[in-house]
């Protein structure tokens, strides 16, 4: 279900521009959002590709970690100021008036002469009065968003290209914490010593090959260049 105000294609389109371009953006959640309350503000750190699903990061404001969301978790539309805290407050003057109708009707009946055969029972406004505080459900959605928001397994996953350049990207869950970011050859070296042994194998046979591409490209480099030398030897007679 869309929530309202989220971030339509547009709204996207001029975030990323916006971001691309270096300029400050500032988003505020949805009722959508997992684990942050709706209306707390954010600023947009980067914008990923559509397919990822959760491909806008950013920086909940209070905070120096970042998140990716969805477009349905955002708004550009700025909350008023004080409207959650009036919605808190309507609660319990909602409950002290369900309180002052239940207490009102024991007080009606005494009022009225005592009969014997309306003595036993008390009013049915008195009966139905109990069940009726209603923020009880917020609270257990509340306790559900809780739920939700604990921490998923993380996944890093480590790729490497035919050319020999490593990446490694973090996901907990479905969301990217870390985009792919490059790796030194070096490093994934030191940490397969880490790992066990046929992970450490397989890695290294990747390594191997992208050596012994950097060898043939140099005995080719040189070939080309002392050909090059000939050349400019003949050049020079």
């Amino acid at each position: 279900m869309t929530a309202a105000g989220a971030l339509t294609e547009q709204d996207v389109a001029a975030v990323r521009k916006a971001t691309a371009a270096g300029q400050p953006v500032t988003v505020w959640f949805t009722a959508a959002a997992v684990g942050v309350p709706a209306g707390r503000s954010a600023k947009v750190s980067a914008v990923g590709d559509p397919a990822d699903g959760d491909f806008i990061q950013v920086r909940p404001a209070g905070s120096r970690d970042t998140m990716f969301c969805s477009p349905n978790e955002l708004t550009r539309t700025r909350p008023p100021r004080g409207a959650a805290a009036s919605a808190a407050a309507g609660r319990p003057e909602a409950k002290r008036a369900t309180a002052s109708a239940s207490s009102a009707s024991p007080a009606a009946a005494r009022a009225v002469p005592s009969a014997p055969v309306a003595v036993p029972g008390p009013s049915p406004a008195a009966t139905e009065a109990p069940p009726a505080p209603g923020p009880k459900p917020a609270a257990r959605t509340g306790t559900a968003r809780g739920r939700a928001a604990r921490p998923a397994g993380m996944t890093v996953t480590l790729e490497v290209t035919v050319g020999g350049e490593w990446s490694v990207e973090v996901r907990s869950g479905t969301k990217r914490v870390v985009p792919a970011m490059p790796v030194q050859a070096a490093d994934v070296a030191a940490a397969a010593r880490s790992l066990p042994s046929a992970v450490a194998e397989a890695i290294e046979a990747s390594l191997e090959r992208a050596r012994q591409q950097q060898r043939d490209r140099v005995e080719r480099l040189r070939s080309e260049l002392d050909a090059a030398q000939r050349v400019l030897e003949q050049l020079d007679v």
